[in-house]
């Protein structure tokens, strides 16, 4: 028998609907607002069905064991560290594995940010899992917005609910984009993370990943929104930061640090990126 929920030892929040009517009204929760939040522990015949959709967007963590969800006639399976991420709308089932049910963490949602996050995600009705690299940190935001709301439901918890899952939304697009271990471009950036103090030419560093230098520049502008030798640079901007503010190394040895040679050019290059000299930044008071 299919259940919708009555799991031992769940968690189950549910926001009451003119409170959401009230939230979408106002400047921060219009943007987000969480409706309903919940766990479901090791969920034994857990299942839903909606055959027009919702009109909220839902997202379940599976974090262990396994499930499935279907739309438009194709089921997916699910096991632990994924994602499901269902549009408003979409016509959709959703169930635990008979001999495996699924450990769960989910929240409904509402907003004007949630389609831009959706666009990043690819979500749609033939795109429904994404797996995760860090589960933790998304099951994390999802324990914190249970909270929120189970110790006190006002405006203000919307609020800091509404900052919460958008945390959650921006690790899962991070988690979209970052690759596997073991992958191309993941090999790629630990290389040159490892070599903050080297040259690295793009035609060298694809023959060494084994992938051609236009097809590994397509990989590195999809993960990091810039090409290998921009991000490579702000590695090494990064580095040179760290030893700017930590160090009393000269301009001249935190540039070799970087594998930069010319002392006025790494100056050129920083100034470029931070708007100030080496030495203005070094100067400047942070914290």
């Amino acid at each position: 028998m299919e259940k919708r929920e009555g799991f031992e030892h769940q968690r189950l929040m549910v926001v009451p609907r003119p409170m959401v009517v009230e939230a979408l009204s106002q400047p921060i929760t219009r943007r987000m607002v969480v409706t309903d939040a919940g766990y479901f522990p090791r969920a034994t015949d857990h299942a839903r069905r909606r055959a027009q959709g919702v009109p909220e967007t839902i997202v379940i963590v599976c974090v262990s064991g396994r499930g499935w969800v279907e739309s438009e006639g194709r089921r997916s399976g699910v096991g632990a560290a994924t994602a499901i991420v269902i549009p408003p709308h979409v016509p959709h089932a959703y169930g635990a594995s008979e001999d495996d049910p699924w450990t769960i963490w989910w929240c409904h949602m509402r907003g004007s940010d949630i389609p831009d996050f959706l666009g990043e995600l690819g979500a749609g009705p033939r795109r429904l899992t994404f797996p995760l690299r860090a589960v933790d940190r998304v099951t994390a935001h999802l324990d914190e917005i249970a909270v929120a709301i189970e110790r006190r439901l006002t405006p203000a918890s919307l609020v800091a609910t509404a900052g919460i899952a958008w945390r959650m939304w921006s690790q899962l697009a991070v988690d979209r984009v970052v690759s596997e271990d073991g992958t191309p471009v993941e090999r790629a950036l630990r290389y040159l993370a490892e070599r903050i103090d080297g040259r690295v030419t793009v035609p060298e560093l694809a023959a060494l990943v084994g992938i051609s230098p236009s097809h590994l520049s397509t990989l590195v502008r999809e993960v990091t929104g810039g090409g290998v030798l921009a991000y490579h640079r702000s590695l090494k901007m990064a580095r040179a930061r760290e030893l700017l503010d930590t160090t009393e190394l000269p301009v001249g040895e935190i540039a070799k640090a970087v594998g930069m040679e010319d002392p006025f050019y790494f100056s050129r290059q920083f100034r470029q990126v931070h708007g100030l000299s080496p030495s203005q930044y070094r100067a400047t008071r942070k914290g």
